[in-house]
């Protein structure tokens, strides 16, 4: 027991926990409640009119530019994948834009340029006023308002499902580009512009989908695959199961969703399960389909602007690598998003349950003109994803003080985008795992 450390989770925190941990010679034993490791680093292969076709559980790919991650996940395929370079585009009332918007409004109507270009051109010179209290006002010193509510605060709404005003700031990083008013006018008048988008190259393994990445941390960590903790003591160091079982700890690493390991915790204050349920997450539909024929797209993914669009992004699994579709087929993964907080489930068009999207996504594929009416399609399947990504509202920041004050308190670390409540793409959640694990060994004196 002296050194005893459990782990809570098998996605890319919980296996970057381990990672750190076995580094130091502990062999920490690692639970998951789900049938599959990975979390959402997971990837599936669904079979389609006698066809097997490979999907992610949602997009995604490495752009990391940590140099030991890309080395970690290299060895975990053998070196074996491939570099790609980014395409992406976006969709609005038919037009098609290359990414990101605000730099390629050649083509859009004319009267809607001028006023984008006019309310850029004034919000680049009051630039110097107090701070933006929330994200709708960033948007508008950073774009101008016409720009800022025709595009980024229509999707904001479709994918944080959360209004600009309710949000910060504190995630964007270099997630929306700023740029010059030259960059904005050349846009304007030119077809051809330089690529700007936060990833350039990425890369995606050649056989098995993302997930192949992970097959050598998997192996180390060992999981325990379909054990759902239900209640954590923290004054005895126990752990108990939905099966029954309880299990030691001495030091405890957790990224489950705050929310839902707060109130597990035996004798948390009604303070911080307050908090914790203040908490807001997105919850996604993916809907993934097959179909016949090679050339649905040429892009990665595409954002959709349009709120009649039941779908936000769409990604297209088939051009990550040549052995996620067979040959001839193409394949697409549409996501549609809601939340408890803001935009419940079922709240929209009567739409419940994941299957219930299925038809509705073909039909606006179909008006997007990603879709032909006579396309053949090979395949189709939804599923729900409870937790998606984090809305950061104005009741986050004192919530998560409060909830990490009481876990420091009774010494529980927390690593990954919904143990730490964060924004962390696939590194950053690996090294918040590794965080979390160096806390452990401190407190072991290790």
């Amino acid at each position: 027991m002296s050194d005893r450390v459990v782990v809570l989770g098998a996605g890319m925190a919980g296996l970057g926990a381990v990672h750190r941990l076995r580094a130091e010679g502990l062999v920490p034993e690692v639970y998951d409640k789900k049938t599959y490791s990975g979390g959402h680093a997971a990837s599936f292969v669904r079979r389609g009119s006698g066809r097997d076709f490979v999907f992610d559980d949602g997009p995604h790919i490495s752009f990391t530019q940590d140099t030991r991650i890309q080395e970690l996940l290299a060895d975990g395929v053998d070196g074996v994948y491939e570099t790609l370079h980014t395409r992406v585009d976006n969709l609005w009332r038919g037009h098609r834009l290359k990414h990101p918007a605000i730099c390629n409004l050649h083509g859009l109507p004319t009267d809607l340029v001028v006023a984008v270009i006019d309310d850029f051109a004034t919000a680049a010179s009051r630039d110097d006023g107090p701070e933006p209290r929330n994200y709708a006002e960033w948007l508008e010193r950073a774009y101008g308002r016409t720009f800022a509510e025709t595009f980024p605060a229509v999707y904001g709404r479709k994918y944080h499902t959360a209004p600009a005003e309710a949000m910060t700031t504190d995630w964007l990083g270099p997630r929306l580009y700023r740029p010059a008013l030259a960059e904005v006018l050349r846009g304007a008048l030119d077809p051809t512009t330089a690529d700007v988008h936060y990833v350039s190259h990425f890369r995606y393994p050649t056989r098995g989908g993302f997930e192949a990445f992970l097959r050598k941390l998997v192996a180390a960590a060992r999981p325990r695959l379909g054990r759902e903790m239900v209640t954590v003591d923290p004054k005895t160091r126990r752990l108990t199961f939905a099966d029954g079982a309880e299990v030691p700890y001495h030091q405890l690493v957790s990224s489950l969703p705050l929310p839902e390991l707060v109130p597990r915790i035996v004798g948390a204050p009604q303070e911080v399960r307050e908090a914790a349920s203040k908490l807001a997450c997105t919850t996604c539909i993916l809907v993934d389909l097959a179909i016949d024929r090679d050339d649905v797209s040429d892009h990665h993914w595409t954002y959709f602007y349009d709120e009649d669009l039941v779908f936000t992004r769409v990604s297209y699994p088939h051009l990550l690598s040549p052995h996620n579709a067979p040959e001839g087929t193409s394949t697409v993964q549409a996501e549609v998003y809601y939340s408890e907080k803001y935009r419940p489930l079922g709240s929209v068009d009567g739409l419940a349950t994941a299957d219930d999207h299925i038809e509705p996504v073909i039909r606006d594929l179909r008006r997007a003109g990603v879709l032909r009416e006579d396309d053949r399609i090979l395949l189709r399947h939804a599923s729900h994803i409870p937790w998606a990504n984090i809305i950061f509202d104005h009741d986050r920041p004192a919530a998560l003080e409060r909830i990490f004050s009481y876990l420091d308190d009774v010494g529980i670390a927390t690593a990954g985008r919904y143990g730490r409540w964060g924004y962390h793409w696939t590194d950053e959640s690996f090294r918040s795992g590794e965080d979390a694990a160096q806390t452990a060994l401190d407190r072991l004196g290790r």
